[in-house]
């Protein structure tokens, strides 16, 4: 097996480039891809859209879409700037958190200001909700509309799920695919 080390934030990560992969039965696969990626459903109004943050243009084209299709009213964003300082290809916002910039962009495409509430200091998945919550009273929505990467979103649901209990749905947009599953 081939390692591969990184060191973010003063923490050793080991992640294997090419790892041994066990023989897994379609069932199989397919619970683990559910787990990964969530199940997709059609997304229902919700009382606020999350954006997790991120310097994919996605990050901001997806909750704007959600906001002009009324699947929200208030579209909550949060990402401050990574600290392994990767950013997208398209990125040439220089310094600006993600949040800065996803806020910049969906007030450039019509959202208003007063529908929208920041926070640019989080740094990862955990962060960005425990953020979101010294600046939205969570306890007043029953449903929640988040948008995260494919990749994330099993684990950013799950994030939300534990923080946010009271939830009674919890729907998601990926970058490019719309779901929503059940709390």
């Amino acid at each position: 097996m081939n390692l591969s080390f990184y060191y973010i934030g003063g923490f050793q990560m080991v992640i294997p480039k090419y790892p041994d992969v066990p023989i897994l039965t379609e069932k199989q696969i397919d619970q683990i891809t559910e787990i990964a990626f969530l199940k997709e459903i059609t997304p229902q109004k919700c009382d606020v859209i999350f954006v997790f943050g991120g310097s994919h243009p996605g990050n901001w084209q997806a909750p704007l879409e959600a906001y002009r299709q009324g699947l929200g009213n208030k579209i909550i964003v949060t990402g401050g700037t990574s600290l392994h300082g990767m950013k997208h290809p398209s990125w040439n916002y220089g310094d600006l958190s993600d949040a800065e910039v996803i806020v910049n962009k969906l007030m450039e495409h019509g959202v208003p200001k007063d529908a929208i509430i920041f926070e640019k200091n989080s740094l990862h998945s955990i962060a960005n909700v425990m953020e979101a919550k010294k600046i939205f009273d969570f306890t007043k929505i029953n449903r929640l509309l988040f948008v995260c990467k494919s990749l994330g979103a099993g684990r950013q649901y799950r994030v939300l799920k534990i923080i946010y209990l009271k939830l009674l749905l919890v729907s998601h947009i990926h970058l490019i695919q719309v779901s929503m599953v059940s709390l």
